[in-house]
């Protein structure tokens, strides 16, 4: 019976040792395209705009703690609502398979009708997901409702956003603050600018395994994200500095 043992192990789950490690890993490659991109846009604006050192550094880490705290919330309360929303519909469908057997034995077999089974085979795959409740029931809010269960902690999912905004996002960061403890003789902007590209790399790099697109792809969409962002802020600094000290 290849097909009851397909949707019983549907019901149990079969996630490998790579799935659960990367089951996180869209959250940590967003976090740190936004905290990545906003950073430096921020030191670009500052650099265009001709602040010093400790400003950029104060404009940067403000930038960090607040709107990763920001994002990490907003994801947080997405996925919780996601969550709650989608058990609330769950709870109604084991409530109409308890009370309305039959209606939806008759929902199950209109879906799979649907589809273009009939007959002996119909009745069969009827048979098998009716069998079990839990299969039942997931069937029907998937094939019904178009809902999927997600299967990922909102806590986690704000925590990792947070510590992928910081963690990246420091990197435009990291030569001001060895400049602010050790003064250093080179241009900052070119070097916060190399790393900053490296960064980029990394996380496109990243970004082609939550997306399944070329790697090539991944790291020149977020190079050039990158590159725009900064481009505006810093000659809007510069247009913005050159205005008020008129």
């Amino acid at each position: 019976m290849k097909l009851q043992e397909h949707y019983k192990q549907e019901a149990h789950g079969t996630n490998g040792f790579f799935k659960a490690f990367e089951k996180y890993l869209a959250e940590f490659v967003y976090g740190g395209i936004d905290g990545c991109v906003t950073t430096f846009a921020v030191v670009a604006g500052s650099v265009g705009a001709g602040l010093d050192s400790a400003i950029i550094l104060i404009l940067g880490f403000a930038n960090l703690l607040a709107d990763g705290f920001a994002m990490s919330v907003g994801a947080y309360l997405s996925t919780k609502s996601d969550k709650d929303n989608y058990n609330k519909h769950k709870q109604t469908e084991y409530w109409e398979i308890e009370h309305m057997p039959d209606a939806e034995k008759e929902e199950i077999k209109e879906i799979y009708r649907a589809k273009g089974f009939k007959d002996k085979l119909l009745e069969e795959i009827v048979g098998v997901i009716t069998s079990d409740k839990k299969v039942w029931v997931n069937d029907m809010m998937r094939e019904e409702l178009g809902m999927m269960e997600i299967d990922k902690s909102p806590l986690w999912i704000g925590g990792i956003t947070y510590l992928s905004f910081l963690s990246i996002g420091l990197i435009p960061l990291l030569i001001y603050v060895i400049d602010y403890t050790h003064p250093l003789e080179q241009n900052l902007f070119f070097i916060a600018s190399v790393l900053t590209a490296m960064g980029f790399i990394i996380i496109g790099w990243l970004k082609t395994y939550v997306n399944q697109t070329s790697v090539l792809k991944g790291v020149l969409e977020t190079l050039l994200l990158g590159g725009i962002a900064a481009f505006v802020a810093y000659f809007v600094g510069d247009w913005l500095e050159h205005l008020l000290s008129r």
